[in-house]
């Protein structure tokens, strides 16, 4: 499998559409694209309105026939949007480093974050030059791509004594760090850091050290159903914590301010800290974005601040001005590659004049980072002997639970954009004519790294690097152009959204229910919604989702919950609102108790920095699907006809 050429690539895309040659703008269109304007604040102003303006003004959408073809549908969008013609150099990328999504036609949209690497890159380490041999190569592994460039390993240590005392590291695990640390723009004079098997993980070691015997209170500013968020107010209850939650007032789920602010001033203080407040600046779930100031207004009060940057965009890092904020803890998470492989690590930045406060906790969770080493190997003439010898793996533990064991490869990820886990390997490596070779050898002498094939020498400044792809393409691209991209696509889906209503109806039922913000020019990539049938029933989201991913499309789910109602819309909670019980376990031992929380289960999509108008095109193509009042039914059977079986609905 080899990538486009350059050459190529420039014909399989028009600045930002999708992959045909014949897609192009005719003169008319191109005539009539306004010069980009250059005040930003003037953008921000006029983009709702032009946008519902530019964007099919006027018009309904009763039947998926009458939508407009994906041409039509781009010309539209380029006139309304010409800035995103300046974003080709992201078409580039996909379509020379991510040619995995046009091959297998999958639209990735189920969950947010930051990869580390490119499928080029990934599928260029596993692709070796076989010698010249009588017998044909062994093939590479059924799912060669799920094959990382780095194992995770359990560390048996504390959290406070690591980030005090660090430990033995590889450089490989030092050089990650390191261009982690350059790519947030965090300073190692300010912050220490420890790598986690997951975000979960990273928010149960600060539960499980945070002095909550005298601290007592936990704020968190979720607008949706969290694993790692449960799992810290679980942990940190036992431990004697007062657990609240910010309220989000409907239907456009703000934030209630004023009770928010109540609960941050609140003058019953326990300590000469009040507690720990925890907060996202963009929910992963709606889009919905929060002014970081609320940090502000929490260190002022005494507060301990936890910043969850997992769902922050590329580069958004370099906007936040950690070194007037600085949180106590900032949580954040990677993935190995977009669109193929989720796995990856999280990552705890704890400040260093924080670490003292810190208790010690035996909870697991903190991870190292050691070399791949590969589990299949090139036959030549050596002996059976040498052969087995070079093929010896210590799998260990099998089980993720294992304290100090190897991590379990393919776990399920725990949320969307959550981080899994994979099978740590030792001793084994792969011999091309006599010469071994790792993954990724760190070479000392030169202090380059080897990846893949031998003669590939990726050369690095003074100190020793690893080749992070995916990061390098981010920072090429810069915070802008990265930024606007994401906009358009998300605004111009969102309204497309809205333009469905269902036919000969007695009163017009929208097809679509957005929740959280709508058009707007500050928000972020994500997108809630629930799809409605023709008698204003709601179609249950992982039914969505299961028919999406026949459609090749990848859309995940969530629960929208601390949801407060104002008096002119009480009326109407009884009717949103739906029950979601939750299983806990008791402190006392493995008996489990349900919680149960109100709030709504709704469909997620979320644009990653390669998503293309394509994308957005199919998802909402699929989503009309459902003006066809049969459209589920049919789906059924022709499921059942296909696979001789019945689709559970």
């Amino acid at each position: 499998m080899q990538s486009p050429s350059t050459r190529e690539v420039t014909q399989l895309c028009f600045h930002g559409c999708c992959p045909t040659p014949l897609f192009t703008l005719n003169e008319a269109d191109k005539s009539s694209i306004a010069k980009p304007r250059n005040s930003s604040s003037e953008n921000r102003r006029t983009f709702a309105s032009t946008t519902s303006s530019s964007l099919y003004p006027n018009t309904e959408f009763n039947n998926p026939d009458s939508l407009p073809s994906l041409q039509e549908a781009f010309s539209q969008f380029i006139r309304t949007y010409p800035n995103y013609s300046e974003t080709y150099q992201i078409d580039e990328v996909r379509a020379r480093e991510y040619y995995n999504l046009s091959l297998s036609n999958h639209v990735c949209l189920d969950y947010i974050g930051i990869g580390l690497f490119s499928f080029s890159q990934l599928h260029n380490q596993l692709s070796f030059s076989y010698p010249s041999t009588s017998s044909s190569p062994p093939p590479l592994p059924p799912h060669s791509s799920d094959f990382p460039v780095f194992h995770l390993s359990y560390k048996s240590v504390n959290l406070k004594n690591q980030l005090l005392e660090g430990g033995n590291e590889s450089k490989l695990e030092s050089a990650i760090k390191k261009r982690i640390r350059d790519f947030l723009n965090i300073s190692e004079d300010d912050y220490s850091v420890v790598l986690t098997a997951n975000r979960t993980s990273a928010f149960r070691l600060v539960a499980e050290s945070y002095p909550f015997g005298s601290c007592k209170k936990l704020l968190t500013v979720y607008d949706h159903d969290s694993e790692a968020i449960d799992t810290m107010i679980n942990s940190s209850e036992k431990r004697g914590a007062q657990a609240m939650a910010a309220e989000f007032s409907w239907p456009r789920l703000r934030i209630q301010s004023s009770k928010l602010r109540s609960m941050i001033t609140s003058k019953s203080m326990i300590c000469k800290k009040r507690g720990l407040f925890v907060f996202q600046l963009q929910s992963r779930v709606t889009g919905a974005r929060y002014s970081y100031q609320w940090m502000k207004v929490a260190q002022e009060q005494g507060w301990h601040v936890l910043l969850d940057a997992c769902a922050v965009g590329p580069k958004d890092m370099d906007s936040l001005g950690l070194s007037l904020f600085q949180p106590d803890f900032l949580v954040c998470s990677f993935y190995k590659v977009f669109g193929e492989n989720p796995s990856g690590f999280g990552c705890l930045f704890v400040k260093k004049s924080t670490i003292p406060i810190l208790e010690t906790s035996t909870a697991a969770g903190i991870v190292s980072i050691v070399s791949a080493r590969k589990l299949f190997y090139l036959t030549d003439e050596s002996s059976g002997t040498e052969t087995e010898a070079e093929q010896e793996v210590e799998l260990g533990s099998s089980s993720s639970n294992s304290f100090s064991g190897p991590i379990h490869a393919q776990a399920p990820r725990m949320e969307k954009g959550e981080s899994s886990t994979s099978v740590r390997t030792k001793g084994s490596s792969l011999k091309i004519n006599g010469a071994k070779l790792s993954e990724i050898e760190v070479i000392e002498e030169t202090s380059d790294i080897i990846i893949g094939r031998r003669n590939t020498r990726i050369s690095t400044k003074k100190n020793s690097s690893v080749e992070c792809r995916c990061l390098d393409h981010i920072d090429s691209l810069g915070l802008s152009l990265v930024n606007s991209r994401s906009r358009y696509l998300v605004n111009w889906l969102i309204n497309g959204l809205t333009k469905l209503q269902h036919p000969n109806a007695d009163k017009a039922v929208p097809l679509v229910k957005i929740y959280g913000p709508k058009v707007k020019f500050d928000r972020g990539p994500a997108l809630a919604f629930n799809v409605f049938d023709w008698k204003g029933e709601k179609v249950e989201p992982i039914l969505i989702q299961k028919l999406a991913d026949r459609k090749s499309i990848s859309l995940s789910y969530g629960f929208l919950h601390h949801i407060w109602f104002p008096e002119k819309y009480e009326h109407t909670k009884a009717r949103v609102l739906e029950k979601r019980r939750i299983e806990a376990k008791e402190s006392s031992g493995n008996k489990r108790k349900e919680k149960e929380h109100l709030g709504i289960r709704v469909v997620t999509a979320a644009f990653g920095f390669i998503a293309n108008f394509a994308d957005a095109y199919r998802l909402w193509v699929f989503i009309a699907q459902f003006l066809d009042a049969d459209f589920v039914e049919k789906e059924r059977w022709r499921y059942t006809a296909l696979n001789q079986k019945t689709l559970e609905i």
